[in-house]
């Protein structure tokens, strides 16, 4: 029997067509995975199956039937019972999805008494229930907290307890780990998948990531631009996909046991070490040290609340080189990336930029940071936040200078993969990957000689990470850039780095030649990380999901 049909569905905003004649079923207890890159229709067709866009002046055609409703023709008390009770949605981001003033059991209570009209003390007790079904330690202490208590991962287990509340028979997940480290990701797939096998419910999972996918899936629907592009069993999909799209979009997947190709990524492009005319390429280390850290530690807080995210430190990054630095959330990567820019001060320890102690901000070493939106103003045009780095060179700019600046600035637009003409353009008038080629412009216009690269392609998709990636390769080439870059993605750091130091609760716990540290593994917590990492073939990700069952680290 069939939990959702959905017939030539479409989804107007407009004159905008986000979803095109789309058709699907789901199986009572089976789990559907909807991939694609962003703005594939994905989320939109998510949104359809509750009736999510009724009133906000989309047009929605064609006939969506969900647990025995039709979404279309049903009232908005139906819909009402349909959601949370029947089926319920957890969202991309839990921070923006649970209201920052309540604690987190009493808005699963009040969606548990919205559907049930049991008691309070009722609802309260099915919420601590809940809680404690989806792994959050002391569930009675902790559904007293509010969500900024929570870590991001312990937030996304709040909204699935949320959603798990009323026993609903269809789960929708959307991109619910797109923003978490690869052992939160493995934690919360490892939940979804003993939830259905412990409740029955259905799932569809919308995301970008074709490993998650992998992982989580009975079968798999391809979109591009709102359209089906292919569907089948999500192990001959991927075994052998028929469409080129699909064939492309798996060639973008980054995979942690491949080693890179040589030419490819941000590593030298042979192995000789030189070029023709005898020169080296820019991207071989060539054994300056241009970056150095010594002993870092940067400690938060004062007295007994104090403590170390960076405990001890040291690094160093030699020109044309790539240095990944990989680790959970709060394990300190970014804190030492802010450190290595000037942008913290040390609590203990130095930074050295070409064999001198750095203080401050330094123009030779730039960011790249994870959140282009919030990095950029969205009151000036992306133009202006480009050319302040060169403004900030020139005492009393003149309207010669302004005109030099707007050159260089075009120059840098271009050579970023945009167009001059983008200048006067606003944050929120590109994409996402557009966005961080212009926060890669502004890092190039103070002329670094190093850039630090915080978490640059987490939240893109894999066909615009890949781009992002083949940008920072040709532009450290053109250069001679060295590159720190800072991420969770462990098969992205593996295809980009030289180098690779892990770190865990401030600390470096093993560094070394890339090939070497994934291969041969040193480090039970290294050993941990690999085995998270989502797997496109079965069999690999059967073993991981073994693994990662082994005792955790203390």
């Amino acid at each position: 029997m069939s939990l959702v049909e959905v017939t030539d569905l479409t989804v107007e905003f407009g004159a905008l067509r986000a979803v095109d004649g789309l058709s699907f079923r789901l199986a009572e207890g089976a789990a559907l995975g909807l991939v694609g890159e962003s703005g594939s229709g994905k989320s939109t067709v998510a949104s359809a199956l509750l009736g999510l866009h009724r009133g906000t002046g989309a047009a929605v055609g064609g006939s969506v039937r969900v647990a025995g409703t039709d979404v279309q023709a049903a009232s908005d008390e139906e819909l009402r019972r349909l959601r949370g009770g029947r089926a319920a949605m957890v969202f991309q981001d839990p921070l923006s999805s649970l209201d920052p003033y309540y604690a987190i059991g009493d808005q699963i209570a009040e969606v548990y008494r919205v559907h049930t009209r049991v008691s309070r003390r009722t609802a309260r007790a099915r919420a601590v229930q809940v809680l404690d079904r989806v792994g959050i330690p002391d569930p009675v202490r902790r559904s007293r907290s509010r969500p900024h208590e929570f870590s991001g991962g312990m937030r996304q287990r709040a909204l699935i307890a949320m959603a798990l509340a009323c026993e609903p028979d269809l789960l929708i997940a959307d991109e619910p780990t797109t923003a978490l480290d690869v052992t939160v990701q493995a934690q919360i797939l490892d939940l979804l998948h003993a939830l259905r096998e412990d409740t029955g419910m259905g799932l569809l999972l919308v995301t970008h990531d074709v490993g998650v996918a992998a992982e989580s899936v009975d079968e798999v629907l391809v979109m591009r631009h709102g359209r089906l592009v292919e569907h089948g069993p999500v192990e001959a999909v991927l075994a052998a996909p028929a469409q080129p799209y699909t064939r492309e979009l798996l060639g973008a997947v980054p995979r942690v046991e491949a080693r890179r190709a040589v030419g490819h990524g941000l590593r030298k492009p042979d192995a000789g070490g030189s070029q023709p005319d005898g020169r080296r390429p820019a991207t071989e280390p060539s054994g300056e040290v241009v970056l150095e850290a010594h002993g870092l530690r940067r400690e938060f807080g004062r007295g007994k609340g104090a403590f170390a995210a960076v405990d001890g430190v040291s690094l160093t990054v030699h020109r044309g080189e790539t240095l990944g630095v990989v680790g959970e959330s709060g394990s300190g990567k970014t804190t030492l990336g802010r450190m290595l820019v000037g942008l913290l001060e040390p609590t203990a320890g130095e930074v050295r930029y070409e064999g001198r102690v750095s203080s401050g901000v330094n123009p030779t070493v730039q960011m790249v940071f994870q959140d282009p939106v919030s990095s950029l103003n969205p009151r000036r045009s992306v133009g202006e936040s480009i050319a302040d780095p060169l403004r900030a060179r020139v005492r009393g700019v003149r309207g010669k200078d302004e005109a030099r600046i707007r050159g260089r600035v075009s120059e840098l637009l271009e050579r970023v993969g945009l167009e001059a003409a983008h200048y006067d353009r606003y944050p929120h008038e590109f994409s996402g990957g557009q966005r961080q080629r212009v926060g890669i412009a502004r890092a190039l216009a103070a002329d670094p000689r190093v850039i630090v690269c915080d978490e640059p392609v987490s939240a893109l998709d894999v066909t615009t990470q890949a781009q992002v990636v083949a940008l920072l390769g040709e532009l450290q080439r053109e250069l001679g850039l060295a590159l720190v870059f800072v991420a969770h993605d462990l098969a992205v750091v593996r295809q980009v780095s030289d180098r690779v130091a892990v770190m865990r609760r401030g600390r470096v716990v093993e560094e070394g030649p890339a090939d070497e540290v994934y291969e041969l593994p040193r480090d039970p917590y290294t050993r941990q990380l690999l085995a998270a990492v989502p797997a496109l073939d079965p069999a690999v990700a059967a073993r991981r999901r073994a693994e990662r069952r082994e005792p955790a680290l203390a």
